[in-house]
């Protein structure tokens, strides 16, 4: 596959998860939760692909290097405002959250290649969607144990959150 192709690849996947956004929360508000977990599985292993692509092409578009980090913030806000709505997670750390994910976003968009992701971010957005994807875990089978699980990997994620926001804004 030539390197455009896996370019052009790469921004379709971040565009079908841009489009993700919607229906994973209209299927959390209506209490489809499988279909949200699904939907945010998706929208997980689509990120993990279309950063495999950009690499193997050399290094992925500009316009995709701005549009996929917001694309990650509108996976993850959704059900984490979700979780914070139905008391699953406390409200100061989904606001906290949510702040840094803007503040991070606007350091971004003001640099010129979109401020590549740090391996701090991706760890942080991987530990993020691990920990959603555990507390949003909709069938019975072991679905405390791992609920549980996903509060306990929420906490660090919140900490990297913090800790690579320092990071960018420190070199920035």
């Amino acid at each position: 596959m030539s390197a455009q192709r896996s370019r052009r690849l790469a921004d379709g996947l971040t565009v079908g998860r841009a489009v993700l956004g919607l229906p994973l929360i209209l299927a959390l508000v209506a209490g489809q939760a499988a279909v949200a977990w699904w939907l945010l599985l998706l929208g997980g292993l689509s990120d993990a692909a279309d950063g495999w692509l950009a690499r193997r092409a050399g290094g992925g578009s500009v316009w995709g290097a701005r549009l996929d980090p917001l694309t990650d913030k509108i996976l993850i806000s959704a059900p984490l405002l979700w979780l914070g709505a139905n008391g699953a997670l406390p409200l100061w750390a989904v606001w906290l959250l949510l702040a840094r994910e803007l503040l991070i976003s606007g350091w971004r968009a003001g640099q010129g290649s979109g401020g590549p992701a740090s391996w701090s971010g991706k760890a942080k957005t991987i530990l993020q969607f691990s920990a959603l994807l555990l507390l949003l875990w909709p069938y019975p089978l072991a679905s405390a144990a791992l609920h549980s699980l996903g509060w306990l990997l929420f906490w660090p994620s919140l900490l990297l959150a913090l800790s690579s926001a320092w990071g960018y804004l420190r070199r920035g």
